[in-house]
């Protein structure tokens, strides 16, 4: 369990607080490294958070076939612990309520086992209920295949968790209300449009600009990751605004009466 850092604040529009026995709904983040969480959905999760829902990140790998940084900060060898522990500063500074890190080697994790992974997050989403799962699209947003991996063992491992024919040692079925993927265009680019709102796959665009600190300092806590983290956030001059919003696709869920919508969790 991690405990959650930072304020609490005021719910975002149209996400209740739950009060008496209502429980709590929760939001849960499949992704594939320790970063995706920073670089898509840190500020989502912090805002859900903020407004009392629960929210859960599975890190499918620790990507120890990555970046060491420059100069490096830790040998090859020691490159999946050295990034975990640099996922769980991370999730803390969100305020992730749980992570779970499923262990599978960096740019092998299509060569999973289909049956196991399949438990493995059947388990979770059944244990967990989650109204809202939130991962990448079927494309892995930049086309890597341990991105494009865990996008099609979450809508797998959804689909069985709502059949009480699959694994029924793992709990009774859950259907989750809704799919979300990460968007066509990636928060850098996002941010240079005038009106993201006209843009396709903008579904949701969530105000997460009181979050904007607690964002880049997420970011920053993967310290050997920080070429490509510098080169896509800290080195672009407006770097505020990429901080300040969030974007997502809905791949189903009930349908919206408006597009985007300001919250993730409207009308569940």
């Amino acid at each position: 369990m991690i405990d959650p850092s930072g304020p609490r604040g005021t719910p975002p529009t149209g996400v209740p607080r739950p009060h008496g026995d209502v429980p709590a709904s929760t939001l849960l983040f499949l992704f594939a490294h320790p970063d995706d969480e920073s670089f898509s959905g840190a500020g989502t999760a912090m805002a859900c958070a903020a407004a009392g829902a629960r929210t859960v990140l599975v890190t499918a790998t620790l990507g120890d076939r990555g970046k060491t940084g420059d100069p490096p900060l830790c040998g090859p060898g020691e490159l999946a612990a050295c990034r975990e522990r640099e996922l769980r500063d991370a999730a803390a500074i969100i305020g992730f309520e749980e992570l779970h890190v499923l262990g599978y080697r960096d740019q092998q994790l299509a060569a999973a086992p289909p049956d196991e992974i399949r438990r493995t997050l059947v388990s979770h989403i059944r244990r967990l209920r989650p109204a809202v799962v939130l991962t990448f699209d079927p494309n892995g947003f930049n086309v890597h295949p341990d991105h494009v991996a865990i996008s099609r063992f979450a809508s797998d491992a959804i689909a069985a968790a709502a059949d009480p024919r699959w694994l029924s040692e793992t709990g009774s079925p859950h259907a989750v209300a809704r799919l979300l993927w990460t968007p066509i265009l990636p928060p850098w680019d996002a941010a240079a449009i005038d009106r993201i709102a006209d843009q396709p796959s903008a579904d949701f665009v969530v105000d997460v600009s009181r979050w904007r600190d607690r964002r880049a300092a997420a970011l920053r806590a993967h310290r050997t990751q920080h070429l490509s983290i510098d080169r896509c956030f800290f080195s672009r001059p407006d770097l505020d605004r990429i901080l300040a919003f969030e974007t997502w696709r809905q791949a189903w869920g009930p349908p919206l009466r408006r597009r985007p919508q300001p919250d993730v969790l409207v009308d569940l």
